[in-house]
C-alpha cells in the first residue's frame, strides 16, 4: 500500500480529534474531488514499518479520538488487505477509540468485508459535485451517508448520523 500523509489533531474527518491516514489509489475519480492527487495507486510513498510506527505513535495520546482512513479510497482493491490489517491492530491497541472510514463504495457493496465490521463509522458513496454543500457535516455531497456501523448491524437497516 502507498500513502500520501498522516495527519493528526484533525477535526474535519470524523468526530473528535483524529489521526488520518491518507492512502493512495482511487478508481472512482469523482469530478470535483478535493484530493485528486491521491487517485494514482502508484502515487505517494510506500506505507512501510516506519510509517506504521509513526501512525500508531500519533494515535497513542489520550486526546486522540481515533483513526480515520481516507484518501484516495482506502477500499481500493489494492488497499483493502493492508487497511484491514491496520484496523485490526488499531482495535487491539486502542479498543476504546473509533475508526472512521471514507470510501466511494456504497455500504451495501462493502458490508461483508472484514473492514466494515471493524469500522465504527463509514462515510460512503462517491462525491457528486451537483450535490455538494459546504454546510454538510463530515461529508462533501448530500448523496453520501455517515453510517453508524454498530447500529446498522444491530438494527439490520442503515442507521445514519445525518
Amino acid at each position: 500500500m502507498r500513502y500520501h500523509n498522516i495527519t493528526t489533531d484533525d477535526m474535519l474527518n470524523g468526530d473528535g480529534l483524529r489521526t488520518v491516514l491518507w492512502v493512495a489509489g482511487c478508481t472512482h475519480r469523482c469530478p470535483g474531488c478535493h484530493n485528486p492527487e491521491t487517485w494514482d495507486i502508484d502515487g505517494g510513498i510506500p506505507f512501510d514499518e516506519d510509517a506504521e510506527n509513526e501512525l500508531f505513535e500519533k494515535l497513542a495520546p489520550d486526546y486522540i479520538s481515533g483513526l480515520t482512513f481516507s484518501g484516495g479510497d482506502p477500499l481500493h482493491p489494492q488497499n483493502r488487505e493492508e487497511v484491514t490489517r491496520l484496523a485490526r491492530k488499531f482495535k487491539e491497541k486502542f479498543p476504546d477509540k473509533t475508526i472512521w472510514l471514507y470510501t466511494g463504495y456504497r455500504y451495501e457493496e462493502i458490508s461483508e468485508l472484514e473492514i466494515a465490521s471493524l469500522a465504527d463509522v463509514i462515510v460512503d458513496g462517491e462525491f457528486v459535485q451537483a450535490e455538494f454543500d459546504a454546510k454538510l457535516h463530515w461529508k462533501g455531497s448530500a448523496n453520501q451517508r455517515v453510517i453508524n456501523v454498530r447500529e446498522t448491524k444491530r438494527e439490520n437497516v442503515i442507521v445514519t448520523f445525518d
